[in-house]
């Protein structure tokens, strides 16, 4: 680390701490030459994510996107926000673990549903029927069939 003051490039550090957010580790060092002390901050450098849309236009990964489809789709439903905000991070690192910049629209939609399921039954009905873009009433019970034969079905 080079000395803001005298341009050295050796330190020691002093003292290592979590910023209030969490986000970064805030040191206090101390120049080896002039011995004058400065604080730097290290964080976790992360890789911008691309939502690539049906369209195949891009835009920047906005996680209170899928709040806000969770939202709508618990309305009156016994899922607290807290449950929508674990499920909104589970899908953000589950994303940032691939490691990848771009992913489609569908996998995230899929990652919602398959995650709202095990939650609420009815919210995960909601939420494929604008997701799918079911057209007609068969469209919704085939779905619900489907949930009902899972839920029947011995492992």
């Amino acid at each position: 680390m080079k000395c803001p003051y005298c341009g050295y490039l050796e330190s020691k550090v002093i003292d290592t701490r979590p910023t209030e957010d969490g986000t970064s580790v805030r040191r206090r060092r101390e120049c080896m030459e002039c011995t004058k002390r400065y604080t730097t901050y290290e964080k976790v450098e992360t890789l911008p994510i691309l939502v690539i849309k049906k369209d195949n236009s891009r835009e920047p990964f906005d996680k209170e996107k899928i709040i806000s489809g969770l939202v709508r789709a618990t309305q009156k439903r016994p899922v607290s926000m807290q449950q929508m905000q674990n499920i909104s991070d589970d899908i953000e690192r589950s994303i940032s673990n691939r490691m990848m910049t771009e992913i489609p629209s569908d996998d995230i939609g899929n990652m919602v549903m398959e995650r709202l399921k095990s939650v609420d039954e009815v919210a995960y009905v909601r939420f494929a029927s604008v997701y799918r873009q079911f057209k007609d009433i068969n469209t919704f019970f085939e779905e619900i069939k489907a949930l009902m034969e899972k839920d029947m079905d011995p492992l």
